[in-house]
């Protein structure tokens, strides 16, 4: 299933973000890529913060960290991947006891690493619209993903939504 959203503003961002959060199951991988300040990062504090993470304003991107853990109705893995070069240094991050089981995980900047990820994802490209706006190709490939956005897609979070 594949969406095209917009969103106006960071808020809407943010409660698509949130949308995503309260939908989310057990298992879920979301995917963000896009530019430097494209949003990844508010989405991610959405989707905490639909996951009931009491914390979530505090959500930031995990670039020198590389995974930052935040628990909520479920845990929340939040990785970037932006510092890492080569498709070899992901095998330290422990990824693969994270990747499709009981929590959910985040991931910024997967470029380099499609091959270690589940075929079962929610990936969201971010482009530059006009002024705030931004342009989200929201893409699920498989039951659970398909599943989170559809829900999502249902959700009243102010963006708007062009399914494909």
């Amino acid at each position: 299933m594949k969406c095209a959203l917009t969103t106006r503003d960071p808020e809407e961002t943010l409660s698509l973000g949130a949308a995503i959060g309260a939908a989310a199951r057990p298992g879920l991988v979301v995917t963000l890529e896009g530019g430097l300040g494209a949003g990844k990062t508010v989405l991610a504090k959405g989707i905490a913060k639909g996951l009931g993470v009491p914390g979530w304003k505090y959500v930031t991107s995990p670039t020198f960290a590389l995974h930052n853990v935040y628990q909520g109705r479920l845990l929340l893995h939040h990785i970037d991947l932006y510092r890492l070069g080569r498709a070899e240094e992901i095998d330290g991050l422990g990824l693969d006891d994270l990747l499709g089981g009981s929590d959910v995980c985040v991931i910024e900047w997967p470029d380099l690493f499609w091959r270690e990820l589940p075929a079962d994802r929610l990936s969201v490209r971010f482009s530059w619209g006009a002024s705030d706006e931004r342009a989200l190709d929201v893409e699920s490939s498989g039951p659970l993903s398909d599943e989170v956005l559809k829900r999502t897609a249902r959700a009243p979070n102010g963006a708007e939504t062009a399914e494909r």
